[in-house]
């Protein structure tokens, strides 16, 4: 499967897994995840069964795709990319992150709660922080930087995870440069790789509450 399905260029392909995205999504808004079935999601989605399975190997995929690829998605309208360990790249990701977590938590209230949900959501965007902290490469990197890039997206998942369950949480602004101080000694075994990224926009310095 792609990064994201935002990279697929047919747009047959496309326009069958926004389809299902967007079933699942809907359905998520009255359902909760245990419930729904891949049935459920092709009848939203108004395909059949065996469409279903020709781009998702279960529920769990799509949900990986859809949790993935919003994240994705998020960063790319805000020209954000990771080659190293500059402090505005990583500012940048950090943001997105907590930025993505707020949104999810305002559509969905109750994912805090213990059910199948949430660690799905956990490895779904704890994955795609991982491949942003690669870098345009998607190649495995040298086995230090690896742990590196490991250890850093879990600490930046974690700090966001927190924060957005956080009653009267501070706002992102304040918070974003506290998580960047804890990861920044991870980030630092990148640091002889190249660095690079669009510039911070006026969106990316608002919040959302």
């Amino acid at each position: 499967m792609p990064v994201s399905d935002c990279e697929v260029r047919d747009p047959r392909i496309r326009r069958t897994r926004q389809l299902l995205q967007g079933a699942l999504r809907t359905l998520l808004q009255t359902k909760s995840f245990e419930d729904i079935s891949v049935q459920d999601i092709a009848e939203a989605a108004t395909v059949n069964r065996a469409t279903f399975y020709d781009h998702y190997t279960d529920k769990f995929a799509l949900f990986d795709a859809l949790i993935a690829g919003g994240f994705h998605q998020l960063l790319f309208s805000r020209n954000v990319t990771f080659d190293g360990s500059c402090p505005s790249a990583a500012h940048a990701v950090i943001q997105a992150t907590c930025d993505y977590l707020a949104q999810i938590r305002e559509e969905h209230p109750d994912c805090t709660g213990k059910n199948a949900f949430e660690p799905l959501m956990d490895a779904a965007i704890t994955s795609a922080i991982r491949r942003v902290l690669r870098g345009r490469s998607q190649k495995q990197a040298a086995p230090l930087s690896e742990m590196a890039i490991t250890a850093a997206s879990w600490a930046i998942y974690g700090a966001a995870r927190e924060w957005s369950i956080t009653l009267n949480r501070m706002p992102v602004a304040a918070i974003v440069p506290r998580i960047l101080e804890l990861v920044s000694s991870m980030l630092q075994q990148l640091e002889n790789e190249p660095c690079a990224t669009g510039p911070i926009s006026a969106s990316q310095n608002s919040t959302i509450a």
